[in-house]
């Protein structure tokens, strides 16, 4: 059945479905809400689970590690200055191999301060291990949250899914929750095989030495690339119950013979969707969606870049002093093919800048007046101000 729901609501109402043993988190804008509303589902006696109020953030990823490692299904949330708060706790989760799920409603990190919505968060914690799926709109937010707790049960890693904040986590859009019964199908009760048990004493994360380092760093690296394919099983499976694809690792939409593509994550591919389908331009571009950032699907990205002359990265993060933090990995992943397309770097929609529609033909005339990686809606007469 179809409903209009705010984002946050329909994220709580699919991770409800999926039967967490234990929910923690503290809020902070714009996640807030999605705990808020899984709350009022314990209030209402709609879900069964151990929620928990904590005082940080920290405290937070840490309570969902205990959870997990101690055999009960865990959730958290966070945002902005909430992910960084949690970066200690977030590389202890994975390096334990504890199948949490965590949805990450992105937000710009201060200093200045900065509620809106860009990439600034999950691309800081990029390295911890954990693997990264982005939403392009609210229904593949709950297709995607459902799916990340089967994801993460399979491979033993935890899942971020991150989903715009207030672009997603604040905008109503009709929906389909899928009910409980389609769920439970698709999600087998949480078994985790290495959970902390007093009649057969064991531990996690313990010391390692250099002798052994470089082995558990290479296995911690070799199970993010094989999650690839669970990635793909899990988003195929689904559809097989629902009908509806997430996106497995990437999706490409747009003329086969197409020579510029641009390639996106979240929020800002529903936009330019939109301008494809409209008469913003009559310009022919391919338009790839990675929803999968780690682990990154260099194999894909290839398949999905053959015949382009030129690519354009599209960011909503900078790395300062180098550029776009997707603009470099997409480069290094292209750099092996034999007929490379030419990488042009842009940012756009950094603190929560509106994207418009018409940003989808601007962006296809980049190659023609390309100089090197640069922030693209930047409004030279503010720069003064800002300083």
């Amino acid at each position: 059945m179809l409903e209009a729901l705010e984002g946050s609501a329909a994220v709580a109402r699919a991770v409800a479905r999926c039967r967490p043993g234990v929910v923690a988190a503290y809020p902070i804008t714009p996640q807030t809400h999605i705990v808020e509303n899984i709350s009022k589902l314990v209030a209402d006696g709609k879900l069964h689970t151990e929620l928990v109020s904590v005082e940080s953030e920290f405290s937070a990823a840490s309570v969902a590690l205990g959870a997990s490692a101690a055999g009960s299904r865990a959730y958290t949330a966070s945002s902005s200055q909430g992910i960084l708060l949690m970066t200690e706790v977030l590389f202890n989760i994975s390096g334990m191999r504890l199948p949490v799920v965590l949805t990450c409603a992105n937000r710009a990190i201060g200093a200045p301060i900065n509620i809106w919505n860009d990439h600034s968060d999950s691309m800081a914690v990029r390295d911890c291990g954990w693997i990264q799926l982005h939403c392009a709109d609210n229904q593949e937010a709950v297709d995607t949250s459902i799916q990340a707790f089967r994801i993460a049960e399979a491979a033993e890693l935890p899942v971020m899914v991150c989903m715009d904040g207030f672009v997603l986590t604040h905008t109503l859009e009709t929906l389909e929750i899928p009910d409980q019964d389609m769920v439970d199908q698709y999600l087998p009760p949480f078994h985790f095989g290495r959970m902390l048990d007093p009649r057969n004493p064991l531990s996690l994360g313990t010391l390692v030495g250099p002798e052994y380092f470089s082995e558990t760093r290479h296995l911690a690296h070799q199970a993010l690339l094989d999650a690839a394919s669970i990635i793909v099983d899990a988003d195929r499976q689904w559809q097989e119950l629902s009908g509806r694809s997430a996106g497995g690792l990437l999706t490409v939409e747009g003329p086969k013979d197409a020579r510029i593509g641009v390639l996106a994550m979240g929020s800002l591919v529903s936009t330019f969707r939109a301008a494809m389908e409209g008469t913003q331009t009559s310009a022919p571009g391919r338009l790839i969606n990675l929803r999968a950032f780690r682990p990154l699907p260099v194999d894909s990205l290839r398949q999905a870049c053959d015949g382009l002359s030129d690519l354009v990265v599209v960011d909503r993060a900078i790395s300062p002093g180098f550029g776009g933090v997707l603009g470099g990995e997409i480069r290094a992943a292209l750099s092996g093919m034999t007929q490379a397309p030419r990488i042009h770097n842009v940012a756009i929609g950094l603190g929560g800048r509106d994207v418009p529609m018409e940003m989808w033909g601007r962006l296809l005339n980049v190659p023609a007046e390309d100089a090197g990686f640069r922030i693209l809606d930047l409004e030279p007469a503010k720069l003064g101000d800002a300083s």
